[in-house]
């Protein structure tokens, strides 16, 4: 279940999707994902795995694969992707500004969760690299969701732990993935550039505003779309 605190008397939520939006790592996935294929005799090129970051390990599976492959394989797989990826542990860097934006969410009296689809583990390091949990109600897990994104369960897992419907919520992510799963609950969501995804593919996937890195977000919250909605249901 979401690991939560008590959001009572919040209107209104920012949902944030971690890899790639708050932590610099969607090249580091990119990488395990490159190198667990690999192992399993899969030659895969990175950028087509880079494009499939952001959903979820089980469709990057059928998304990349042959579906004639040997699917019995796939857990295996799953498991070299987690294996490689937890070497780069001790290298994981937050992006800037990006504490500082939670804080401000925060501070604005909006609820803060995190929209994750990362294994239980991988998000209790993830969290200790962003160093911001006092600012944040609410955080989803793999383990929260039966399909994953662009699915929406893990954003919709995330609204009922902080209790705000979604008509009062802002999504911010790094993938189209991500912005495919907000736009299938309605929430609008804010595109950032700093997972490798282009401003004009975050566009055409429904992202209502696109901004460099957490720090750019940050620097023009007042008129984001976070801002209209701490105005509005404050």
């Amino acid at each position: 279940m979401p690991t939560t605190e008590p959001a009572a008397g919040h209107r209104g939520a920012v949902l944030f999707d971690v890899d790639g939006t708050l932590i610099d790592s969607s090249y580091i996935h990119t990488l395990a994902w490159w190198q667990a294929f690999r192992q399993a005799g899969h030659d895969v090129p990175m950028a087509s795995i880079h494009r499939a970051v952001g959903m979820g390990g089980d469709r990057i599976l059928d998304h990349l694969l042959p579906a004639d492959r040997d699917t019995d394989a796939d857990a295996d797989i799953m498991t070299s992707q987690a294996a490689v990826f937890s070497t780069f542990w001790p290298a994981l860097r937050r992006l800037d500004g990006a504490r500082e934006l939670l804080a401000q969410c925060h501070d604005s009296g909006l609820a803060v969760a995190l929209a994750s689809s990362a294994r239980d583990r991988d998000l209790e390091i993830l969290r200790a690299v962003i160093d911001a949990d006092a600012y944040i109600h609410a955080a989803t897990s793999s383990a929260d969701a039966e399909e994953s994104k662009p699915a929406p369960d893990i954003l919709a897992a995330a609204l009922t732990a902080v209790g705000v419907a979604a008509g009062n919520s802002v999504y911010v992510g790094d993938a189209v993935w991500d912005i495919y799963a907000a736009g299938a609950l309605g929430i609008p969501a804010i595109g950032l550039t700093c997972g490798g995804t282009s401003e004009a593919e975050l566009r055409a996937a429904g992202a209502v505003e696109i901004y460099a890195s957490p720090r750019a977000l940050l620097d023009n919250l007042a008129g984001s779309a976070i801002g209209t909605l701490a105005a509005r249901v404050r």
